[in-house]
Formats: C-alpha cells, structure tokens, sequence
C-alpha cells in the first residue's frame, strides 16, 4: 500500500486551508508537514528541490510533486474522489472552465489583497492597516456576490473546490474587511453554508484563528508603543 500523501503547510496559511478542506472533503487523510515561514524552513535546500518557488503548501504524493493550493485542490479532487463522483470538480469541460475560473478569481483578486493587509504586519512590523487596503479588500467580494446569483455555491448548486479556495480566503478576509450583509446578501450565506460542514471547524477554523490571532495580537502591540 502507497503511504499517505506528504502535504508541506502551515495551518495559519489560507491556501494551505484550502488544502486541508479539500483533503477533508475527500475523506484523505494526509501526512502533514509543519513548515516555518518565519523561520526560513521554506527557503532551505531540501525544501527548493520541492517546490523552486519556495511556497507552501506543496504535495508530495508518493513521488508526484505538486506545487500551488488550487492546482492541489485540483489534483486530489481528479485523484481521490470516489468512483462516479466528480462533484468537486466536474469533468464536463464547461463546469470545469467555471470551477477554474473562480479559482482563478481567488488566486488572481482575492488572496493577493488579503496578503496586502496581513503580510506586512507579520514580516515588516506595520502597526496599522491601511483603510484603502481594507477597501479594496472588500470591492473583491462583488464579484463573488454575482456568482452565487445562480445557485448556493460559486460553480451552481453544489460544492466544489471553488468554494473551499476561496472560503479558505473569505474567511480570512472577513476577519479585517466585515463583509457588509445589505450588500453582500448572497456571499453572507454563503460563509454560512460552508461553516456549516462537518470538517471546517477542524480543516479551516483552526488555523483561521491562529492567523487572526497573530495578526491583531501584533497589531495591537504596536499599537500601544
């Protein structure tokens, strides 16, 4: 029998969440590697011959290295779903094209803008967010608003691993840009609806709370100085 896929991540880290919610959604269970950003784990020589780039999370699923959440979330969804169910991510090219699209959508507006805000009070000792940043932060969730307008979930009326990218990143998000319910009607339930299954608290909250933690807990510091 194959050993567990190795899943290199850090569980503060919302793509790595993405991830984990994936894995869970599958029912894979992963062999899980801590890697320290702060402390430069990302950077060694071991870790470039995995992933060049130096970004987690990576796979390593018995020797196939995977690089890039979405692409992750793509290859365990391709890999591991059970027979006759590709719900997560549909084979039908059309439904695929969409389910690509939004996590393009995140991986291109979305998580950039939430890195704006949180990386420069992790790494550069910023004291304070900037109100254009969290501004801009919150013009991302219109255009997640307007795909919800045909069904639950961002690719229609079921679950797909759009919506466990960027729920990974919403839920960051929200924590330092308040997702307005007036105007954003749709996206509130949306938040709502994926809290509401059975692996987030484990595969997403955690970590949330941990990187929100960290976040105002420095902010807070610095603040006072």
């Amino acid at each position: 029998m194959s050993a567990k896929p190795i899943l290199y991540y850090a569980p503060r880290s919302p793509p790595c969440r993405a991830v984990l919610l994936t894995a869970a959604a599958l029912g894979l269970e992963l062999d899980l590697r801590l890697v320290n950003v702060k402390g430069g784990e990302h950077k060694s020589a071991e870790f470039l011959k995995l992933n060049a780039q130096h970004t987690i999370p990576v796979l390593d699923d018995n020797g196939t290295i995977v690089s890039d959440s979405h692409i992750i979330c793509a290859y365990l969804a391709d890999k591991y779903a059970p027979a006759g169910d590709d719900s997560l991510y549909p084979k039908d090219a059309v439904q695929r094209r969409l389910v690509d699209a939004r996590l393009y959508y995140d991986c291109g507006h979305l998580f950039p803008r939430i890195r704006f805000i949180v990386e420069p009070v992790i790494y550069f000792g910023v004291g304070e967010v900037p109100a254009d940043r969290v501004a801009y932060l919150q013009k991302a969730y219109d255009g997640l608003e307007h795909c919800l307008a045909s069904g639950d979930y961002l690719v229609g009326d079921k679950l797909t691993i759009a919506d466990l990218s960027c729920i990974a990143s919403v839920s960051t998000a929200e924590a330092f840009a308040p997702i307005e319910a007036e105007q954003f009607p749709r996206l509130v339930e949306w938040v709502k609806r994926i809290q509401a299954l059975p692996y987030y608290q484990k595969s997403n909250q955690e970590g949330l709370d941990m990187l929100v933690g960290l976040v105002k807990g420095l902010l807070a510091e610095r603040q006072q100085k």
